[in-house]
């Protein structure tokens, strides 16, 4: 169907008869043929007078090349990536070029422009892409996406964003009670990443227990210290260096082998930081780490910050989404017992790009912390009820909507599509552990079960199987993923990333939110894994 013009169909029942039959074939023919944009420039799309058919004719063939895009998204005999180095495509390619004129183009230009642009960039929606935490390309999300940028507003205030200003308490209000927390508390605010959402948290804290540091600084308050497991997201140590903390009061708590929270070792912490002269006040708990997948005992870790009356923050990024499952949220369970929490729908839940919340247990502490009163926006006098403008929570000023693309995903998935698709995405992670476990070219980096959707592994080439554990195997090991993942790049065909942590030499990782993926995408990335390291 034509997305910018009414359907035939319509078209033929409406009145007039033999009109709208010759209209329709006007339509038809207009489809059939290119419009000629070369000596087209954007000056005369609308508002330019007359500009209607037009804007109309380019934003058809933009709409073409977008659908071609998602379409062959889908395809596996497509690349994930057509690879340059970065002074290629500085150089410009096959007339893609960086470069920007002092004169218009011509709107021929402006769409060869975007159709390289994405032919040059990664194919994140690909099935065999395994390379981040946010992956997949959601019809819905990108048609949420596309009705925010031509919608074109702001989330301060209620007056110039009625509709998505309510849709974001909905939302903020639904996932509040998903969380575990009652009706009478509960506040939050859309961000622009999850390093954003947990400097909310860190913020928010701070002023809870701090008030003074909103007018009279650091300068007034004792030396804070911060707590976070050593497999912990790097944004709590960035955050306390913004916030002017300083990255050494972040202390690191150990984990086990898996990656946990050792809870014993952030008592001992705690104890230590005070005879230190510090003063603890914040716990930040990762409910899936970004390597491992790895969830640290919430309800233990919850018990010693009621015991030292310290905040506790749940960095459920990663692991939000498993909340939305019936089989998986068990995984979380005392999360309702979190000050705050961070969640990210763009990773597990596939919302396009970005999309992440803060949630704040106690209500109106947001509002407090943040608001300055700017009277060219929140004044008290409107004719409305000025609580729904909600802009003075934030640190932003200008907030992007968020909010739309959620709402229509959650409208055409419900609770029980999500949870289909989380599950999805975690049988496939068990699929690449059992495999893994059946093969003897592949190592486990811990034989656990999959918490998450991560997978760790290492592959070893026929040179390195006969060696003996130690330094020298550890030396030529750690050299493997990095050239396999550059010959990778170079071919296109599958993406997955690499990583050493501690003293585990580098290994791949695969992480699945793409609920495209199948088993077969999976055998593949083996096999492919396995050819191109063959030689090593």
């Amino acid at each position: 169907m034509d997305f910018l013009q009414l359907p035939d169909r319509i078209i033929n029942k409406s009145a007039g008869g033999d009109k709208q039959q010759d209209d329709s074939a006007a339509v038809r023919h207009r489809r059939q043929t290119p419009a000629d944009f070369s000596n087209i420039y954007s000056k005369d799309l609308l508002p330019a007078s007359g500009g209607e058919e037009m804007t109309r004719g380019f934003l058809q063939e933009l709409l073409n090349i977008l659908l071609s895009y998602i379409s062959k998204s889908t395809q596996r005999s497509s690349k994930v990536l057509d690879f340059h180095h970065p002074h290629q495509l500085k150089e410009g390619l096959e007339g893609f070029s960086l470069d920007l004129p002092d004169h218009p183009e011509t709107l021929e230009q402006i769409l060869v422009d975007c159709r390289d642009t994405l032919k040059y960039g990664v194919s994140t929606g690909h099935p065999r892409f395994f390379n981040q935490l946010s992956s997949g390309l959601d019809v819905i999300g990108v048609a949420g996406e596309w009705l925010t940028s031509t919608a074109n507003t702001n989330m301060f205030t209620y007056e110039v964003s009625p509709v998505f200003v309510l849709m974001e308490e909905v939302l903020l209000r639904k996932m509040q009670s998903i969380v575990g927390w009652s009706d009478d508390e509960g506040d939050g605010i859309f961000c622009p990443g999850g390093t954003i959402s947990n400097l909310y948290s860190i913020l928010v804290a701070r002023y809870h227990f701090y008030p003074e540091v909103k007018t009279r600084g650091m300068g007034a308050l004792p030396r804070l210290a911060l707590f976070t497991s050593e497999h912990s997201h790097y944004s709590v140590k960035k955050s306390a260096a913004v916030l002017g903390m300083g990255t050494e009061n972040v202390v690191m708590v150990k984990c086990d082998e898996r990656g946990k929270m050792i809870p014993a070792e952030l008592e001992s912490a705690i104890v230590t930081a005070v005879k230190k002269g510090l003063v603890p006040f914040y716990v930040n708990v990762t409910a899936g780490t970004t390597v491992y997948g790895a969830f640290d005992p919430l309800n233990a870790i919850a018990d010693i910050c009621q015991r030292h009356t310290l905040w506790m923050h749940v960095d459920a990024a990663w692991g939000g989404g498993l909340l939305m499952s019936d089989r998986h949220r068990m995984k979380l369970q005392a999360i309702e017992r979190a000050w705050s929490v961070t969640w990210n729908p763009h990773k597990m839940m596939g919302v396009p790009l970005q999309c992440s919340v803060i949630l704040v247990k106690k209500r109106g502490l947001l509002q407090e912390c943040n608001e300055l009163g700017a009277e060219y926006l929140f004044q008290t006098d409107k004719p409305y009820d000025v609580s729904y403008d909600n802009g003075d929570k934030s640190i932003q000023c200008g907030r992007h909507v968020d909010v739309f693309k959620l709402w229509l995903m959650w409208k055409a998935k419900g609770l029980e599509g999500f949870g289909f698709q989380v599950n999805k995405c975690l049988e496939n992670a068990e699929y690449l552990h059992d495999q893994l476990q059946r093969r003897t070219d592949f190592e486990l980096v811990f034989k656990h079960k999959p918490e998450h959707s991560n997978v760790c592994f290492w592959y070893i080439p026929p040179s390195l199987r006969g060696l003996p554990p130690g330094p020298d195997r550890d030396t030529r090991l750690h050299q493997v993923a990095p050239r396999i993942k550059g010959r990778m790049m170079e071919k296109g065909s599958v993406l997955i990333g690499y990583q050493p942590l501690g003293d585990k030499v580098n290994f791949f990782r695969c992480v699945f939110s793409n609920p495209a993926t199948q088993p077969e995408d999976i055998d593949f990335l083996l096999d492919e894994i396995t050819q191109l390291g063959d030689d090593l």
